[in-house]
This record gives structure tokens, sequence and C-alpha cells, in this order.
């Protein structure tokens, strides 16, 4: 797999490129080198904060997006630009708007989904269901925002809210980079636990780990990755699921170590091949994400019908 991200890393990087004038070829490197970074950082966050989620549930077809923590950080930075103004420190500097988002977000998830878990028993039924509701009802908010929003305020903050590797935030990239490599080094004892969480609360507990405090610093966790992925590109609702059941499909294992790498690796090949489609087949037309939602769509139906079976 890690051969496979390499030939379409490279592929991307050097299809329908001038060789022979050194000016045109490093421009191209230019342009596509943040799109490819971006690509990589996207895929590693939600792939790794899918795996994680599923564990928490204890479920393969919930992902955080499908519980509404994409609307979440849409409506977080659309309220931020409508309250504050475009033209404002805190969303006009990219890396302090993302700070700001990632603030509010992490705060916000955190409360609602812990609480939402010991509310329902991590019922999945119950929980899927609110999260249905919330996903509803956080875009409900935003689009009521944005019909009172300045239309200049709005022309601004489109771009953020379409996904789109064509548009990719490049300033943030170090900023993300350096954030999810804290989170993994602050939640690496987590991280190990999960082998045991996803054996369920009672045994976790009995095996001597602190459930409701691990689980709340994995929440934490998950919905910074979320939130990085989100502000990197925009929202992409079916990656996480498609990526992390592929993962788990391919690598029959429990071990989370090698499904979260597994997962961030199909989340590349994904991602890269699919930019690389959108590039140069479609010459721009449609953006990646909606070829994601339309098959991530797909795939969810598959999931639902053979668990069913």
């Amino acid at each position: 797999m890690s051969l496979l991200v390499l030939i379409v890393a490279v592929g991307y990087m050097l299809v329908d490129v001038n060789f022979q004038n050194e000016k045109l070829f490093n421009y191209a490197l230019k342009i596509r080198t943040p799109k490819l970074i971006a690509m990589f950082i996207t895929a590693f966050a939600i792939g790794s904060a899918s795996i994680v989620f599923q564990s928490i549930i204890n479920n393969n077809i919930v992902t955080p997006c499908l519980l509404g923590m994409n609307s979440l950080y849409t409506l977080i930075h659309t309220a931020v630009v409508f309250f504050i103004g475009s033209g404002s420190v805190l969303a006009s500097n990219s890396n302090v708007s993302f700070v700001v988002d990632l603030a509010i977000m992490g705060v916000v998830a955190t409360f609602i989904y812990s609480y939402l878990f010991k509310l329902t028993k991590h019922n999945i039924l119950y929980v899927l269901l609110i999260g249905t509701v919330l996903t509803s009802f956080f875009s409900s908010i935003q689009s009521t925002l944005i019909r009172v929003m300045d239309p200049n305020e709005y022309d601004t903050l489109l771009t953020s809210l379409v996904a789109s590797f064509s548009n990719v935030n490049s300033e943030i990239i170090v900023l993300s980079v350096i954030l999810l490599a804290v989170i993994v080094y602050a939640l690496r004892k987590e991280i190990a636990l999960l082998d045991v969480i996803t054996l369920g609360k009672d045994q976790a507990i009995n095996l001597g780990v602190d459930y409701d405090k691990c689980i709340r610093k994995l929440l934490l966790g998950v919905t910074l990755c979320i939130a990085v992925a989100t502000a990197m590109v925009g929202p992409i609702s079916f990656l996480g699921l498609i990526v992390a059941n592929l993962s788990r499909q391919l690598f029959k294992t429990y071990r989370h170590s090698y499904l979260i790498l597994g997962t961030s690796l199909f989340g590349m090949i994904v991602l890269i091949g699919g930019q690389l489609l959108v590039e140069q087949v479609f010459v721009y037309s449609v953006p990646v994400s909606v070829f994601i939602t339309v098959g991530g769509g797909i795939y969810f139906l598959y999931l639902l019908l053979n668990k069913r079976r």
C-alpha cells in the first residue's frame, strides 16, 4: 500500500508536466506540492479519526461526519465570520482563524458527544438518530446565518465551505502538521488502549482502564482531527467511512496500530487518485468530494444491507 501511495503521488506530481521548460516545470511543482501535502494530511486526519471513533462507538458504519462533526465545524466557522466579520484578524488571518475554530470546536464537540454517548449508553441506534438530528440542526442554523449575511462576507466565506483540493488552504499546512503530531503524542497511551476498549466498557474497566477519561480524551482528538481536515479542504462526508471499512476488510486484525496506518494509506490513495482524475480527465469540472460522496453513499447502503444479512 505504501508503494501504491508512492506511485499515485509521483503520478500526480509528474503527469502532464512540461519537462523541457524548467520554469513551467517548477511552476507546476509549486502548485501541486501544497495540494499533495494537504491530501496526505487530510487522509491521515480523517482516516485515523474514523477508526478511533468506530472503536469508541464499537460500530463500523458510524463515522464522525455522519454524526454532524463536519456540520458543526462549518457552523462555527460561519458564525465566527458572521459575528466578527471577514475583515477582522480572527477571520482574515488563516492561522488565527484556524486556532479559534479548533478551540471552539474542541470544547463544544467534546461536551456534546460525550454527553450524547453517556445519555444513550452507547446505543448505536440512538446515537445515529440524534446525530442525524444534530446534523440537520447545525446545517439549519448555518443556512439561517448565511441568508442574513452580507453578500461580500458570504463570498469570502464560500471558498472554505465547499470541499475542493483545487482551493487548498495552504497557509495552515505547517500548523496542521504540528497539531496532528501533538495530538498523536498526547494520545499515544489512549490509542494503545483502543485494543482493550473495543472489548466493551465493562471488560475495559475490569482490565484497569479509566474508561470515561480515556473516551473523553479520544473524542477530543477525533474532533480536532476532523476540524483540521475540514479547515484544510472543506467537509468530505463519506471518506472516513470508505477508507476505514476497506482497511478493516483488508487487514483482518484488531490491532489499531495497523488499522490506523492502513486507513491513512487507503485515504491517500483515494484522494490522490481521485484528484488526478479530476484534473486530468474531468478538467476541474467536478470536485473530488462529489465522487467520494456518491461512492460513499452507495458503499454505506451496501454495508447496511450486508450487516442486516
